[in-house]
């Protein structure tokens, strides 16, 4: 038995030296391949992390700077979500400005190309390596968001960059379902709303903010020597492009703001109809309805003139206090 144990032993002894042997002759060279293994892993994974907390950066710089309202907005979202809710607003932006930085329309349009291909890209799990492309993928893998609604906000900024004003307030109200009441049902996606009276109210919600998003923008479309409102309306009141141009008060002019921005009221009002039906998790998609009523307060005080000076002042804090105190509102 002793016999059998020491020879067990000894076998092992013998293998053991073996190994130590070998481990001698070999261990410059593998230790030199295990430790670039490792180094390259460690590399990788902190590029990797390094390349997601830029991504996520772009996204929450690009939002706070260009769609602040929004960035506010993204910031009560649930943990789980609002990493993805910021990349739909980036993505959101990246659309919106596109018609505003080209000198060219056919820049424009083969930047709306590139990001059609790009979201079939990510719907292949091949996403461009592009900061919002890559945010946009994970928004996609994480909360299964609908593939048509991307595509549609795409399609109708790129109809946009025809750059003519609407021929009438169907026409806008149209437009701003197709990108703003789309971007609402992707957010409600990444809140895993799903209820069909959310959806009514962010249809209306959107139609909303479209219409104010525009009212909000005449001065400094005027500016430029452009005019985008809907030209029914204008020509209703005898309002021509030249009386925006120039920054007129007159009461044509007045009229037409009104007009127009009943018709963003119309729409708020329809949309808290389905407030007792619309689940309390979806509030946070909703909470710009805030904004969008302190809006068209502020441009009735001031008469429907749209050029006066207390719609251009808008105080970023006062704006987050806004949107605390309306947590508890109707959404």
């Amino acid at each position: 038995m002793a016999s059998r144990v020491g020879a067990r032993h000894g076998i092992l002894a013998t293998k053991t030296s073996l190994f130590h042997t070998l481990q001698r002759t070999l261990s410059p060279h593998i230790i030199g391949i295990q430790r670039s293994a490792e180094i390259q892993g460690l590399r990788s994974s902190s590029n990797s992390n390094a390349d997601s907390q830029h991504n996520e950066k772009y996204c929450i710089d690009l939002v706070r700077k260009r769609d602040y309202d929004g960035f506010v907005c993204s910031l009560v979202f649930p943990e789980e979500s609002r990493r993805s809710s910021l990349a739909l607003r980036a993505f959101n932006v990246e659309l919106a400005q596109v018609k505003d930085s080209v000198s060219q329309k056919t820049i424009g349009l083969m930047r709306m190309q590139f990001w059609k291909t790009a979201i079939e890209e990510i719907y292949r799990d091949d996403a461009p390596l592009q900061p919002v492309s890559t945010e946009l993928w994970k928004a996609v893998r994480q909360h299964y968001l609908t593939k048509r609604w991307l595509l549609r906000i795409i399609t109708e900024r790129e109809k946009d960059m025809e750059d003519r004003a609407y021929r009438n307030l169907q026409e806008l109200e149209a437009y701003s379902e197709n990108t703003q009441s789309s971007l609402l049902y992707l957010l409600l996606e990444c809140l895993g709303v799903k209820n069909v009276h959310a959806d009514h109210a962010a249809s209306h919600i959107g139609k909303a903010q479209g219409i104010v998003t525009c009212l909000r923008a005449v001065p400094y479309h005027s500016s430029r020597r452009k005019v985008y409102l809907p030209m029914d309306i204008c020509m209703l009141h005898g309002a021509s492009q030249e009386d925006f141009i120039r920054g007129s008060r007159e009461q044509n002019v007045r009229d037409v703001i009104y007009d127009i921005a009943s018709q963003a009221h119309v729409h708020l009002e329809h949309a808290r109809s389905f407030s007792k039906n619309v689940p309390a998790s979806a509030a946070p998609a909703f909470l710009q309805t805030v904004v969008l009523e302190d809006y068209l307060q502020k441009v009735r005080r001031a008469d429907f003139n749209v050029f006066h000076p207390s719609l251009r002042n808008r105080n970023p804090l006062l704006a987050v206090q806004l949107y605390l105190r309306s947590w508890k509102k109707t959404y």
